[in-house]
This record gives structure tokens, sequence and C-alpha cells, in this order.
């Protein structure tokens, strides 16, 4: 005779894959508790601390908020005020030919009772008005032939400025130029080149460092300047006869 026999209590696959869920589940509910806990008790604990530190993020924000508003602009203010009588003696001996030199000296001095370009520099020297006045500067000792100074002010002069920026640097490099310190020329002009890629500046200065390549007989280089203004800048004037300047650089290196 067949036995019966009696089968025990079997749980469901899908009920114990339920059941771990849910203890997995119950297992990061209490660890958010617990961190939850933790992150308050150490607010609590450190509820002085944090106040006293958000009250100083906030005074350091009004702080840096007053400052612009009330030393700042009115001091951009005033410097631009004061830079328009210097300019106007700048815009004129750029302008002219005729007592260049006693217009260029004018605009770096004053007259008058009024600032020149050298006292905006020194009086306002952080601002936007006291920056463009050390270009000036430096340009105006470069028309007069002081060209130590003519460094010193171009090189603080700062500007992302795509023509601004690169004739800077440009003009650091004529001052060099004049005083014979030729590595310090090209090095200054292909900066200048390089500074922003456009059809003016890029190809003037490429072609004033190959000529002092040329002059240091460093011919590798010069073919290098000259190459790269007749490949990328064919329609500009330094690329008129640039082939010729590249086959000289040429032979001179044989």
């Amino acid at each position: 005779m067949a036995t019966y026999k009696k089968r025990g209590n079997k749980v469901k696959k899908g009920t114990q894959v339920n059941i771990e869920d849910q203890s997995t589940t119950a297992e990061v509910f209490n660890t958010l508790d617990d961190t939850a806990s933790k992150s308050e008790q150490w607010v609590e604990k450190n509820q002085k601390s944090i106040i006293i530190g958000l009250i100083a993020i906030t005074v350091i924000i009004l702080g840096y908020l007053a400052y612009n508003k009330y030393v700042i602009e009115p001091k951009e203010i005033e410097a631009a005020d004061e830079l328009a009588y210097p300019k106007n003696y700048f815009d004129q001996a750029q302008n002219t030919t005729i007592a260049v030199d006693s217009l260029y000296n004018l605009s770096l001095n004053g007259a008058d009772g009024k600032y020149g370009l050298i006292d905006i520099v020194d009086n306002y020297g952080k601002t936007k008005a006291g920056n463009l006045a050390k270009y000036m500067s430096g340009i105006a000792y470069l028309k007069t032939s002081d060209y130590e100074n003519a460094i010193k002010y171009l090189s603080d002069f700062s500007s992302d400025d795509e023509m601004l920026g690169a004739l800077a640097l440009g003009n650091i490099g004529d001052a060099f130029s004049e005083i014979n310190q030729l590595e310090d020329a090209m090095k200054y002009y292909a900066d200048a080149a390089n500074f922003r890629n456009n059809d003016f500046t890029s190809p003037l200065y490429l072609f004033k460092a190959g000529n002092i390549a040329m002059e240091l007989k460093k011919y590798d280089k010069a073919e290098e300047y000259f190459t790269k203004i007749k490949d990328n800048y064919t329609k500009s004037d330094e690329a008129r006869n640039i082939d010729i300047f590249v086959q000289r650089a040429q032979i001179a290196k044989k």
C-alpha cells in the first residue's frame, strides 16, 4: 500500500524574495535614520559655529558689494574724468606731426593743475582708466625716445582686447629693438603675433620678428615667421613680397 507522506510548509520562492527585499529596505531606512540622527546631533552641537560662519559670509558679501558701490565705482568715474585732459593731448599728438614731443610731454605730465597720464597711473592705477593710462604713457614715452619708461609702462598694462593687447606687446618689441636688445625684441614680436590671431597684428609682428631673426642669424626662425605669413595671411600687406623673404632665409641657412 502506498504510504502518504505529509509535506512540510514550503515557503514559496516569490515570498522569500519579498522578505529579503523588505529586510534590505528596512536596513537602508535604518541607516538613513541613523545618519540623519547623527547629522542633527552634529548641527545641534555646532549650531553656534555655523551661525557665526553664515554671519561672517554675509558680512563679507555685503562688504564686497558696498566696497564696489561706494569705493570702486566712484574711483572709476573720477579716474575717467581725470583721464579726459591728458588724453586730449595724447590724441592730438597721434594725429599730427607738428610739435609732437611737446604734446606727448603735456599728456604725460599734465598742465594747468590738471593731472597727466603719470599722475593718473600713480593715483588710479587699479582702475580701468588707470590701466589705459599705462598704455598711453608707454606709447608717449616710446614716441619721445624714452625706451626704458616705454617698456616699464607698457609691461604694466594688461588687456584681453585683441588689438590693444597685441599692440602693447609689439610696442615693447619696438622699444627693445631701439635699444638693440634684439633677442627681447624678437620674443615680444612673436608674443604680439600670437596674442590674438587676426589679419592685422599677426602678420605685422611676424614680419618684424622675421627681420630681427635675420639680424640675429637665426635663419630657421626667420623662415618659420615668414612662412607663417605666406601660409596664413595671404591678404595682408606683409604677404605681398613674402616669397622673397622666405627665399632669403632659406639661402642664408645654406
